[in-house]
């Protein structure tokens, strides 16, 4: 697979075991039985969550009995905005404190950053006056009052008071980012290079930092105790095995360990997961885990399959920073969909190499394919930049759109040697300083503005920023939109200067794109860039109007899709694992090859022929293969060719099968070579068959499923069928059966599989089962 550049993100000063006995006692009181609540609490468990064993989580203090998230009648999909602790005013440039945040409009807020110290705890620095999550005040400012009541002061102090005002708004401390993922910065402003998520979860060596990961997750505990966080967000960039990806002032620690970073990332994962829900069984409460995912498909073929996604709660995207100063290619920072036409892919022979499928993998939709292959859609959200990405000196390209911009140096300490000519000056206002004390050319600009830039304002602001109040503005900067690639970006042609924006256009888009697909939300980046209008100024300034078209689109959304499988699997599971492993590392990982292990931990001998299928994400194409002789096929596509516009469904389905003169015996296993060309997420909706029944597998965590031994009488399973149409219900359906040439009207009823369907629209050739919960065929139930 191509490599193109790794994606920047999140900069540190700019764009870049027991249910305890309280509980026990209240569920006595309540005139229910103590023994009634892990049933109760286990029916709220989200599809595929991970549950520490042994523990009763309180799931149903967060979840419904569907598996979905509690977030306020008005909030069926989530609103996530990153709220940073650097925006303080102290600096003499503008403030955003917890007073200005659209508490109404949004669910969930991540407070932007604690880090990994010295000590490997989780830490926001030292108290004092002058830190600006748990001592900084701010006297005289409307709103940013502090609770008298709360022990600290700060931003955290904000937080709490507000949340007490909004309990359905949930907190969230976010650990890491661009800057402290492999550092912090020290009380003093400085930066220290411990090594940060690196040497915490990895040793040296490229083992488990064991040790290291426990004394995290144990601060972590204490930490959201002590301030009222409602979980963790880990924003670790990158536990990747590409080599140079990640901050260049981490490359000396990140690259030594990159043989064991995905190990280390896994096991902090699953130790922070049972962490949480040991101390959530003891609150009464659950407490939420999260991540900050990359959406760079070069990123996420050094993650293997992502084998975390089960621990989280959900997972943030960051479906931006997909094009920007790292290259030359000029393109939008954030687009939703691919059109074919992007320079960066089509140099790297994406779109003209048939492995490939023609499959343009930098773009939401693609990203978001990806998690969906291991997770149901409402446990995945996309991310939103209420920032501005650009580049000057552009040649070539429409309006700048796909054209080159070619830097002849490359800013100090980026540890690049080739990048592209990234916007400066007036159309950089959010800009971080090189190690020269230089401004790093970005382009980088709140939204608000990039608007007064559009419409040719010089905001009275600029002087906070080191501009003269005389400037003037050279050029005019003429809004572009894709509705292809639903990108909107500002051009100049005078300055041959490009911006990627966002606006009300794009925002509705997107947020139509979350509703339509089930999706669980969206994530912002970061909530002081939004804008709205102010007459008495005449300019654009922080503001809610992007916030409020999300809000608006999404209140009176339907509930976001709560299942991962979009065909009906067997309810009984085996205790049978599946794991993609022995990932070569780095750029040899191309084709990607793991090997599939199966261990057969059942009683029951598998025999030779038993047939194992599964769903991969369409973030790949439908060609994937073994080399084992085990006959791999791909037995079901729900998107074939390109995806310019979007993929227009979320698996395949592969069938193999135990070579029939290999049998597996309880307690072996057996390994098969295996290879695929873009980057997936663990497969999921596992099924095993032999004997005449199939079976799920307990390792998937699908709701409503039991582990069971194999019976020994074979029984005909109906949830599997190889036709093509027809009911396959034993003769117990009556509707009409399904026929793949039949047209079907809104409301018409047919049988498929021993179910009963009836049609939401018209369609045609579409078969139950394979639309998904969201797709034109609604599930009945069986017949």
């Amino acid at each position: 697979m191509p490599s193109p550049s790794p994606s920047r993100s999140r900069h540190r000063a700019g764009p870049a075991l027991f249910a305890g006995a309280a509980a026990v006692a209240g569920l006595l009181l309540a005139g229910l039985p103590a023994t009634s609540q892990a049933a109760d609490q286990t029916s709220c468990r989200p599809d595929g969550l991970y549950q520490t064993p042994g523990v009763d989580v309180p799931y149903c203090s967060v979840y419904d009995a569907d598996g979905r998230e509690k977030m306020g009648a008005d909030h069926p999909r989530r609103v996530i905005g990153y709220f940073t602790g650097w925006r303080t005013g102290k600096d003499g440039k503008p403030a955003y404190l917890a007073s200005d945040i659209p508490w109404d409009k949004i669910t969930h807020i991540n407070y932007a950053f604690a880090h990994v110290d010295g000590s490997n705890k989780l830490s926001v620095g030292g108290d004092g006056p002058n830190n600006p999550a748990t001592g900084m005040t701010w006297p005289g400012v409307s709103g940013a009052e502090m609770d008298p009541q709360l022990p600290y002061k700060g931003h955290f102090n904000q937080l709490t008071k507000f949340k007490k005002q909004h309990p359905n708004v949930k907190t969230m401390i976010s650990v890491g980012g661009w800057a402290e993922t492999g550092g912090y910065f020290a009380d003093d402003g400085s930066r220290v290079n411990s090594g940060g998520f690196y040497s915490m979860a990895t040793n040296a060596d490229g083992s488990v930092n064991t040790a290291g990961i426990e004394t995290f997750a144990n601060s972590s505990v204490d930490f959201i105790r002590k301030y009222g966080f409602s979980g963790v967000d880990i924003d670790y960039e990158y536990p990747t095995s590409m080599k140079d990806t990640g901050n260049p002032l981490d490359w000396s620690f990140a690259n030594a360990r990159r043989a064991g970073l995905v190990k280390g990332y896994a096991v902090l994962m699953k130790t922070l997961r049972e962490k949480l829900d040991r101390a959530g069984a003891a609150d009464g409460k659950h407490y939420l885990l999260s991540v900050a995912a990359p959406s760079s498909g070069y990123l996420l073929r050094g993650m293997e399959t992502f084998q975390v996604q089960k621990y989280l709660d959900y997972v943030n995207i960051m479906s931006y920073d997909l094009h920007g100063a790292w290259n030359e290619h000029v393109g939008p920072n954030a687009s939703l969909f691919d059109d074919g036409k992007d320079s960066e892919l089509a140099g790297a022979g994406v779109y003209t190499t048939s492995q490939y499928g023609g499959i343009g993998y930098l773009n939401t939709d693609w990203a978001y394919h990806y998690f969906r292959g291991s997770m149901p859609s409402g446990r995945i959200n996309i991310g939103l930049p209420y920032y501005t990405r650009g580049f000057k000196n552009v040649t070539g390209g429409t309006n700048g759109l796909w054209g080159k911009a070619a830097a002849t140096t490359c800013p100090a300490g980026s540890g690049l040697t080739k990048c592209g000519d990234g916007a400066v000056g007036i159309d950089n206002l959010w800009h971080d300083l090189d190690d020269n004390g230089k401004e790093s050319p970005a382009g980088s600009n709140p939204m608000w503005h990039a608007k007064n830039l559009e419409k040719g304002i010089v905001g009275d602001y600029v002087t906070d920023y080191g501009f003269p109040a005389n400037t003037a503005l050279t050029g005019t900067y003429a809004r572009n939109y894709s509705s292809t690639l639903v990108a909107p970006w500002l051009w100049n042609a005078e300055k041959k200067v490009f911006l990627s924006t966002e606006d009300e256009q794009s925002v509705k888009a997107k947020a139509d794109y979350v509703v339509d697909r089930g999706i669980g939300g969206t994530m912002i980046w970061e909530l002081a860039g939004d804008y709205a209008w102010n007459a008495s100024k005449g300019q654009y300034g922080p503001g809610t109007t992007l916030t409020d078209t999300m809000y608006q689109t999404f209140k009176s959304a339907t509930p976001y899709g709560a299942k991962r499988a979009t065909t009906t699997l067997p309810t009984e599971a085996l205790n049978v694992d599946v794991e993609f492993g022995q990932f070569p590392l780095g750029d040899s990982n191309y084709p990607i090859g793991p090997k599939l292990k199966i261990t057969n931990n059942t009683r029951t001998t598998l025999p030779g022929g038993t047939e194992f299928q599964f769903d991969y994400a369409t973030s790949a194409p439908g060609n994937a293969k073994d080399q084992s002789g085990w006959g791999t096929s791909v037995v079901r596509s729900d998107h074939t060719g390109g995806n310019v516009g979007g993929l227009k469904g979320d698996y395949h389905r592969v069938s193999l099968k135990l070579p029939a003169w290999q049998s597996l015996a309880p307690g072996a296993s057996t390994t098969v070579d295996f290879v695929y060309y873009l980057p997936v997420s663990t497969p999921s909706n596992w099924t095993v068959t032999f004997g005449g029944k199939s079976y799920a597998l307990a390792g998937d965590l699908a709701r409503g499923t039991t582990t069971v031994e194999p019976g020994t009488t074979p029984t005909p399973d109906p949830t599997e069928s190889g036709g093509t149409g027809g009911n396959t219900g034993g003769g117990s359906c009556t509707n009409p059966a399904w026929n793949t040439a039949t047209e079907y009207g809104s409301g018409s009823t047919v049988s498929q599989d021993g179910h009963n369907w009836k049609a939401k629209w018209w369609t045609k050739g579409e078969k139950p089962g394979t639309t998904g919960e969201w797709g034109v065929w609604q599930d009945l139930g069986a017949c």
